[in-house]
């Protein structure tokens, strides 16, 4: 990038507000719009100038468009973090300029709980019959054999069910591992589980009422972490899977089973999908970024929507100062 670009795109009050909230997540043009309280039109005209400064990068995901600062990224070039750090700083040197980035935060925060309240109001509507639905978009027979198979003969350990719903996962592997934690933030799909689960010993199996975005768990605290289905409910997949890392010790592992990337946007508003699904390569990005190492995903393409299976190894201290 040129340096003479890079400092035009950032010479612009709105600009920089812009970079300080994709600072925080990654965010929908709608959302950025919505914040600054500025027409679409305008603000894509400003991304455009640091989309193309090389400080930000655009994605596409049906009819909406997601964006991301480049120095969230583990192959931006150092420049950007530099930046990045340069506006923390400014935040801290300039209080009207830290007054203006605090009251865009209290907006995004306002925003994030309406989208989180609505799909609460989903699991809640819903939880009775949330395995009926999910036979909707594919075989539950045939994923459930596939992760199995995924996950191999190696032992799970202390397993960690971020999403339980109706706590399906959970029971499946409560043979295979030493100890189950089923998460789930809706209350009602938590009295789900605990029915289907209540078969099981209470001290191989404990419910726990909390948010993926922030788990109560100390770090290094499971073998196995699992997300069924629950990702493309993540307004930010990466803080998801970023906090995921935090609790999965080195060397233990995370499955995820979620759609690949499809155009379903009815789904959005009928069932409350944050994400159109993920394709293989933004999903291995997520992954390397938060600290996992891959392995070649598995699809199930026998239902309307195509299922994938993503195992990866969370790396050591070692392997992360290596990458």
């Amino acid at each position: 990038m040129r340096t003479e670009t890079l400092f035009r795109a950032l010479a612009d009050p709105t600009r920089l507000r812009i970079m300080r909230l994709l600072g925080s997540m990654e965010l929908a043009v709608g959302e950025v719009a919505q914040v600054l309280g500025q027409s679409q039109p305008r603000v894509s005209r400003h991304i455009g100038i640091l989309c193309d400064a090389g400080l930000a990068e655009r994605r596409r995901e049906g009819s909406w468009v997601f964006l991301r600062a480049c120095a969230n990224s583990s192959e931006s070039p150092p420049l950007c973090a530099s930046i990045a750090d340069l506006l923390v700083e400014a935040e801290g040197a300039d209080a009207q300029f830290a007054g203006q980035c605090e009251q865009d935060r209290r907006k995004l925060a306002n925003i994030r709980h309406h989208r989180e309240s609505e799909a609460q109001a989903y699991f809640s509507e819903h939880a009775h019959d949330w395995d009926e639905l999910r036979r909707l978009h594919s075989s539950d027979e045939a994923v459930e054999a596939a992760l199995a198979h995924a996950l191999g003969e190696l032992p799970l350990g202390r397993l960690l069910d971020i999403g339980t719903g109706t706590g399906r996962m959970a029971e499946i592997f409560s043979e295979r591992a030493d100890r189950i934690v089923a998460l789930d933030k809706s209350l009602a799909m938590l009295r789900v589980a605990r029915a289907k689960l209540q078969h099981l010993p209470t001290e191989r199996v404990e419910l726990v009422q909390g948010d993926f975005a922030s788990l109560p768990f100390d770090a290094a605290s499971f073998d196995t972490v699992l997300f069924h289905q629950v990702l493309h409910f993540a307004q930010s997949p990466a803080s998801a899977l970023a906090e995921a890392a935090r609790v999965t010790r080195p060397g233990g592992r995370i499955a995820i089973v979620d759609f690949a990337a499809h155009q379903r946007e009815e789904l959005r508003d009928r069932h409350a999908h944050a994400r159109l699904g993920f394709d293989d390569a933004q999903m291995s990005g997520l992954l390397a970024n938060a600290g996992f190492a891959p392995v070649p995903p598995s699809a199930l393409e026998d239902g309307e929507l195509v299922v994938k299976i993503w195992i990866a190894q969370r790396c050591t201290k070692t392997e992360e100062s290596v990458s």
